[in-house]
């Protein structure tokens, strides 16, 4: 007879899990997180997968999330805003280390360098959380090797919003594998709406007034030198393509690329 005290029974696994390795509350409404990376798991920096955790019905509740870590990342990183209403992020938001979450290991997405023409300037266009897979972009070396200027603009209401990407963006002269690419290349351009920032407005007021261009010192946008990827809510992305073809550039995809791509499955409110 074993004198050893009776085990717990075991938390049963979800499907296709992973196991959170850390989690970080940036305000009241973003939080960001990091998992276990699937061995299996190929994908290109830019690319987004199914997350979520099981229903109350028994069925996996999954929403789409870019991948905020770059594709050489032995971790996954996930970037999201807090609804408290929503059906998985009013649960996700109270994850902790050695959780589990469910994700499937099919990415896919259209903010992929294979779906744009080369040129010499890349725009990465964010707002709020959109922000997630250009942080997966900014820490790609291909970034670097295929532009000689990258130009990040992300706008949120607050500066508190803005913490997730200045405190990325200010790693990156740090980072071992890209810093030496990064230097005189990126242009961070952040801005609020409602609080006071040295920059302020959206980025479609920002590329119309052509304010953006004069801060930074670059020329307006020219279709044969200009590249850019949006994301954000699905007003913002309709708005921005409206100006962004207006420069003339024109919407490309994985199997036709052209002068700029916009992430459609992107969720914002409400998720």
């Amino acid at each position: 007879m074993s004198d050893t005290a009776p085990q717990a029974a075991a938390k049963p696994h979800l499907p296709d899990a992973q196991t959170v390795t850390a989690v970080t509350h940036w305000t009241d409404r973003l939080f960001s997180f990091r998992v276990t990376r699937p061995r299996s798991l190929r994908f290109r920096s830019g690319e987004f997968v199914m997350i979520g955790l099981m229903g109350e019905t028994g069925k996996p509740l999954l929403r789409a999330y870019s991948i905020a870590s770059p594709a050489w990342d032995e971790e996954l990183e996930f970037y999201s805003i807090k609804v408290p209403e929503g059906p998985l992020t009013s649960r996700l938001q109270h994850i902790q280390v050695g959780d589990e979450i469910i994700l499937r290991p099919k990415p896919v997405g259209t903010l992929v360098h294979d779906a744009l023409m080369p040129g010499k300037r890349i725009y990465f266009l964010s707002t709020g959380t959109g922000f997630a897979p250009f942080a997966s972009l900014l820490r790609e070396p291909e970034t670097y090797e295929k532009y000689d200027q990258v130009i990040m603009m992300h706008t949120c209401r607050e500066v508190a919003e803005l913490e997730y990407g200045r405190r990325l963006v200010e790693s990156l002269a740090d980072d071992p594998l890209i810093g030496e690419m990064v230097a005189g290349k990126l242009l961070y351009y952040p801005t609020t709406t409602r609080e006071a920032f040295p920059h302020m407005g959206r980025v479609t007021d920002n590329l119309l007034s052509g304010k953006v261009f004069a801060d930074l010192g670059i020329p307006k946008m020219d279709p044969a030198h200009d590249r850019a990827m949006v994301c954000g809510s699905l007003a913002f992305n309709v708005d921005v393509k409206a100006i962004l073809e207006g420069f003339g550039l024109r919407e490309g995809a994985n199997s036709d690329p052209k002068e700029f791509v916009v992430e459609k499955a992107f969720v914002g409110d409400g998720i």
